[in-house]
């Protein structure tokens, strides 16, 4: 094989594992449209799944406008630079420890002008690492989606999903899941992305429920909470399945290797094996099914969202943690979440399917708990894992880039009135107020009473 093959061996390996990876990622929103889909009553079954088509559409459009300009642009502001664009010419003379070597050729790459961005024989990767990072964008975005259905208009909504997918989570992942963020000189850790994408959207998905309020029923005159129940539990059930195989393929795109790269590694630099996201991510999923199991005292819809929660619980620490520690955290955070999910639901908050409790609380508990478990772990140059550095940093995700964006964007949406349907559609049903149609369209069969009483077919 000659030396020109070799080495595009190395580029075709790479492009094929990211490639791939993205394309098994899109199984979570499969997930998602059956998952949310079981979880809507029957009459806002279809303005459900519609709302998840359009969540791809809108945010992966935004991603490829500014938000793969996003997260490289904002990789050194505010602490280090300015935003960096078209207008940057140079790098500021002090990145601290940062090395910014690099930095201003990827984000000339990241315009959707860039010649990197289109069919270029020269270039087999930058558009690839576009794919994966647009469907971490909107699997962001789909996890407020599932929190506020039946009660949202469509186009707030696609609003939100854009501020979130295309511009807040995508300033987290700049500023801490990323080879030049600043996060990294505090000694902050976040490989599976706990805080930098379940922290910022379970968040920003609690500040929007604050302003949108609950479903009309879902309390009673008293303020005591009504359950109401999934239309098609099993399908839910199913949706979450789908979701846990595009999970494995979502943590296998937070892994780091190029051509010519002798060890796999986290965005980071921090050696790891895709072999440890195989172990890790099988018994973080086995025992967060367990815990919340036992958590929720048998409650199917509880139980099988204990996966999630086990897995995001861990996420940030996947790449270090042995698997006893996984099956620990794992199970501490799926029993654990439950109690949470009921008191959101007490306190007034009608998150529709637990978003907050597994991804928000377990989010944050996951990056919290490398400040713990992790302490000391050393990542090339940089400061040394430590608990302050996971606390501003799940801070910054969670409250700035999550709940008070969240809160502010819907606030001016339910001020303009353009935040939630009117009451009487809402009792109606989405799929007639939104589509004129219905999900199941055999229930408006004529009744065989009506039918007799038509005249008689002619022949």
């Amino acid at each position: 094989m000659s030396p020109e093959a070799t080495e595009f061996l190395g580029t075709f390996v790479t492009e094929t594992y990211y490639y791939w990876a993205s394309v098994f990622m899109l199984a979570i929103h499969a997930g998602f449209l059956a998952y949310e889909g079981g979880a809507a009553r029957t009459k806002n079954v279809l303005a459900t799944m519609v709302k998840n088509l359009l969540t791809l559409s809108v945010v992966g459009l935004s991603f490829y406008f500014f938000g793969w300009w996003v997260y490289a642009g904002f990789s050194i502001f505010p602490r280090f630079g300015p935003i960096l664009g078209p207008w940057t010419s140079e790098l500021p003379a002090n990145l601290g420890t940062l090395d910014g070597d690099g930095l201003l050729d990827f984000v000339a790459s990241t315009y959707p002008w860039s010649t990197a961005m289109a069919p270029n024989l020269s270039d087999n990767l930058t558009g690839v690492f576009w794919f994966a990072f647009s469907l971490f964008a909107m699997t962001t975005a789909s996890i407020m989606s599932g929190a506020v259905i039946e009660r949202i208009r469509l186009g707030a909504y696609l609003i939100l999903a854009v501020v979130l997918g295309g511009f807040t989570w995508v300033v987290a992942g700049s500023w801490g899941w990323n080879y030049w963020g600043w996060f990294n000189t505090m000694g902050y850790h976040d490989f599976g992305c706990s805080a930098v994408v379940h922290g910022v959207s379970g968040f920003f998905a609690l500040g929007v429920l604050i302003n949108l309020g609950p479903r009309i029923g879902k309390y009673d005159a008293n303020g005591t909470p009504r359950d109401i129940r999934p239309h098609n539990l099993p399908l839910t059930m199913v949706g979450l399945m789908l979701i846990f195989v595009g999970f494995y393929a979502f943590l296998a795109g937070c892994v780091i290797f190029g051509p010519g790269a002798t060890v796999e590694s986290t965005i980071y630099g921090s050696p790891m094996t895709l072999a440890s996201i195989g172990v890790n991510t099988t018994l973080a999923l086995c025992a967060g099914i367990v815990g919340a199991y036992l958590g929720s005292k048998g409650d199917p819809f509880f139980t099988i969202s204990g996966g999630l929660a086990g897995i995001i619980s861990v996420g940030a620490g996947l790449d270090l943690y042995s698997p006893p520690l996984v099956i620990l955290i794992a199970f501490i955070g799926a029993v654990t979440m439950p109690w949470v999910g009921k008191w959101i639901e007490k306190i007034g908050i009608d998150d529709a399917v637990g978003a907050f409790a597994v991804h928000g609380y377990c989010g944050m508990l996951g990056a919290m708990t490398v400040g713990i478990m992790a302490s000391g772990y050393q990542v090339l140059g940089y400061p040394p894992i430590n608990f302050g550095g996971q606390l501003l940093g799940t801070f910054l995700c969670t409250i700035v880039l999550g709940l008070i964006p969240g809160y502010g964007v819907s606030w001016v949406l339910k001020k303009m009135n353009l935040l939630r349907v009117p009451p009487e559609e809402e009792i109606e049903g989405l799929d007639i107020g939104d589509f004129g149609v219905t999900g199941y369209p055999e229930y408006t069969i004529v009744p065989e009473a009506a039918e007799r009483t038509e005249a008689p077919i002619s022949h």
